[in-house]
């Protein structure tokens, strides 16, 4: 494993109460850390893309968030807004209810669907593994895979709990080899990023990147 643990990290600020300058601090905190990416909701698109743009930083933005249960074209068209806007990469909230209603059809579509909108940039699924079992979180995952998106994200951070080990496990299992797999929420000291890190996760999405990369293993969990 990789000690670089900044070029895992997705430097995120989702807050509703979020200023502007509250992103251009995040944006700057990405650039001087070497982040993989800052993760923020749409209408800041613009903010970081002007702010990111001699950097290598990428724009991560949320689509359907957090609950998952807006309809397809509301997600779809969200998608191709951030990417018209300057977005790298879409992080999209799977329809929870209709996974556990056992409604397939309707998880895959939504999944195409955005994956499309995003006109091949990076897409993840949001699975929010709190409140799936184990079987529904295998299922997110294929359905993910089969829609078109690159990796599967454990948890929206407004949700019941956060990223496991077990749970990227599970998830790297039922992904494979070709997907990634991001723990999101709860990563907060180095110790658990890398621990999720050795249980397959290719990306690390959190609030705390700061701490993380610099060592800071004192706080609680």
């Amino acid at each position: 494993m990789s000690e670089n643990l900044a070029s895992y990290i997705d430097h995120t600020l989702l807050k509703p109460e979020a200023t502007k300058q509250d992103i251009i601090k995040l944006c700057r905190e990405a650039v001087e850390h070497q982040f993989y990416s800052v993760c923020i909701n749409p209408s800041y698109v613009p903010v970081a893309v002007k702010e990111l743009a001699d950097s290598t930083v990428r724009v991560c933005v949320v689509v359907g968030f957090p609950l998952g249960a807006t309809t397809t074209a509301v997600k779809a068209f969200e998608a191709a807004e951030a990417i018209k806007d300057g977005a790298d990469e879409i992080d999209m909230v799977i329809h929870v209810g209709a996974l556990k209603s056992g409604d397939r059809k309707y998880v895959l579509n939504d999944i195409a669907a955005v994956v499309k909108a995003a006109r091949g940039r990076n897409v993840k699924v949001i699975i929010e593994t709190g409140l799936l079992t184990d079987e529904e979180k295998v299922l997110a995952c294929r359905l993910a895979e089969e829609g078109g998106a690159r990796m599967v994200k454990s948890s929206t951070g407004f949700g019941p709990g956060g990223a496991t080990v077990d749970d990227v496990m599970l998830m790297r299992e039922a992904a494979g080899k070709e997907m990634g797999v991001k723990a999101s929420a709860g990563v907060r000291t180095a110790k658990t990023a890398r621990e999720m890190i050795e249980a397959g996760a290719s990306r690390i999405g959190t609030s705390s990147g700061i701490r993380i990369v610099g060592g800071d293993d004192s706080s609680l969990e």
